[in-house]
């Protein structure tokens, strides 16, 4: 386990959600007054996380040509009877985890000399694993797929919000790779509160039962707690799964 901080964020600018529509927006009033609109970069629902009202994050770009300055990064909720940040931006797990494994900071992982990223597998070789770890101890090849993780029943993290046939076929895909392979689901849980996971059976009872079964068949999962702070991300260890 360890409490290092393993991303460090921008400067970040405070303010609170005042709506999110069509997924990709979001108007936020900043602590000066100003109201501005910002790119929401996570496409799912953010069920239980998205409240108007809440106080959230941005970082802004110095890019011109950016149609959005600001990008929103955070948003605080008080799900388990204190204010927790939760990561917004789904595009910093995968970049946050590949950091983490080149620290190995995962032990279960193993030792494994080479890290590459989206690498296509799979009968068609048209879907794309986030990490395939290679050079270890067994010689089976690491296929790893990396789940951002936000919503929570009290302090068990949930995976998926929403019914996801792309997560089943991921599932899927990971279990024909097994025995000859080992074959990971790595839950990045984007919130420091929660202290075991479970699959979201009242959303999509069809992941769940594929889940079990793939654990049946050797798939290994990893829910990786992540602290989240206006300063950066930290790896606080492995959640208990409750499943």
């Amino acid at each position: 386990m360890s409490n290092s901080l393993i991303y460090q964020y921008p400067p970040l600018f405070s303010g609170v959600l005042i709506q999110r529509y069509q997924r990709f927006f979001a108007d936020i009033q900043l602590d000066s007054g100003e109201v501005i609109t910002a790119h929401c970069p996570n496409t799912g629902p953010m069920t239980g996380v998205c409240v108007v009202g809440s106080p959230v994050m941005v970082s802004k770009s110095s890019n011109p040509k950016r149609k959005l300055a600001y990008t929103w990064e955070l948003i605080q909720v008080n799900d388990n009877q204190q204010p927790t940040w939760v990561g917004v931006n789904t595009a910093l797990p995968n970049q946050v985890v590949k950091l983490a494994l080149a620290k190995y900071l995962f032990p279960s992982l193993g030792s494994y000399l080479q890290i590459k990223g989206e690498v296509p597998y799979g009968a068609d070789k048209k879907s794309r694993i986030d990490f395939l770890l290679t050079g270890n101890d067994t010689d089976k090849p690491i296929y790893l797929e990396v789940k951002n993780t936000t919503w929570t029943n009290g302090k068990i993290a949930v995976f998926p919000d929403t019914e996801t046939a792309r997560g089943q076929k991921h599932l899927r895909e990971l279990m024909t790779l097994l025995p000859q392979s080992r074959s990971v689901m790595l839950y990045f849980i984007n919130r420091g509160d929660c202290d075991k996971f479970a699959p979201g059976d009242t959303v999509d009872p069809k992941y769940g039962q594929l889940l079990r079964q793939a654990v049946e068949m050797g798939l290994e999962v990893l829910p990786c707690i992540f602290e989240v702070t206006p300063v950066g991300i930290s790896y606080r260890g492995l959640a208990e799964c409750v499943f």
